[in-house]
């Protein structure tokens, strides 16, 4: 099944040259005794591990995957992504891919595909003890510049780094920031050509917040992808494709609705409170059934052009 989803999203892809893929986890906490249902040290809960492979530009589910639920956020990705990426080369072999992923997924694995694919990527990075190094000169420059003169500051430098288990040294961008409540420093490793750190994380990086973690939440939250309540692993694996089935379904509508512009924000919740739990009188004749709406239905004409699509 996770094949053919895969294969359904190779085929929505003519026209395009390039396409962004955002790679992100989600925590599912259990309270039964679900088979593969185990203690994760990093949330400190019970729990199955669910992994996303997104569409980053248009919010469409590549493929969905259920973990055991003591899974480090990268168990499995590289090999996934890998089948991912050889189905659409074998379509589309000059199609550009870009992937975009935060510290979890940052591993020497995935650095070897993307070289061997030849990727465009960025990808966090968690803030080791050489890193901290790296920066600890601006980091001091930043701090004493809001503790002298109260000034909140965003300074980014840029540098290569290697670590013991990558092949080859990376270009890493990081972030330094003076909040008001402490420092904030984030880093990211990119392949970009001659692009500024600061484009780099703003321009990109950070939009994975509204291209996958918040599709992730439409998701769980609200086509109920954190039921999985069977014990078997498998027949919670297929609730969690239904799951993903109804964000697609939700995700039609929401393409059509955004030619609205009342509609343009909407998230799933919102069409399922203002397009689908509609009140209506149903009256049967011989020849017909008619459905009958509120006058004072706010979205009528919503309604209406979408039933004429």
């Amino acid at each position: 099944m996770c094949y053919s989803w895969i294969d359904r999203y190779v085929s929505s892809l003519k026209g395009r040259r390039s396409i962004t893929i955002d790679i992100d986890a989600t925590d599912d906490p259990t309270y039964g005794k679900q088979q593969f249902s185990m203690f994760n040290g990093y949330y400190g809960q019970f729990m199955y591990n669910e992994l996303f492979f997104h569409d980053g530009d248009t919010g469409q589910i590549i493929v969905p995957v259920l973990r055991h639920g003591n899974s480090h956020s990268n168990k499995w990705y590289v090999s996934i992504l890998k089948r991912v990426i050889h189905k659409i080369r074998q379509v589309y072999p000059d199609m550009e891919i870009i992937i975009r992923a935060d510290s979890g997924f940052n591993c020497a694995g995935f650095y070897e595909l993307a070289d061997k694919y030849a990727l465009k990527y960025t990808i966090g990075v968690a803030s080791y003890e050489v890193l901290k190094r790296k920066v600890c000169r601006a980091s001091k420059a930043v701090k004493h510049l809001y503790l002298e003169q109260g000034q909140k500051h965003q300074h980014f430098i840029s540098f290569t780094y290697k670590a013991k288990s990558w092949h080859k040294e990376q270009q890493c961008y990081s972030k330094i920031e003076s909040t008001g409540l402490g420092m904030n420093i984030r880093h990211v490793i990119s392949n970009f050509k001659a692009t500024e750190a600061r484009d780099i994380y703003f321009g990109f990086y950070v939009k994975r917040g509204e291209a996958s973690e918040n599709r992730i939440k439409e998701i769980k939250n609200m086509c109920f992808s954190d039921r999985l309540s069977n014990h078997g692993f498998f027949a919670n694996f297929f609730r969690l494709l239904i799951s993903s089935i109804a964000y697609e379904l939700f995700l039609i509508l929401k393409i059509k609705t955004t030619k609205f512009e009342n509609a343009k924000k909407w998230q799933i919740n919102s069409i399922r409170t203002y397009l689908l739990k509609v009140g209506a009188t149903i009256k049967k004749t011989k020849r017909r059934i008619f459905y009958r709406l509120s006058k004072a239905f706010v979205y009528q004409k919503l309604f209406l052009e979408l039933l004429k699509q």
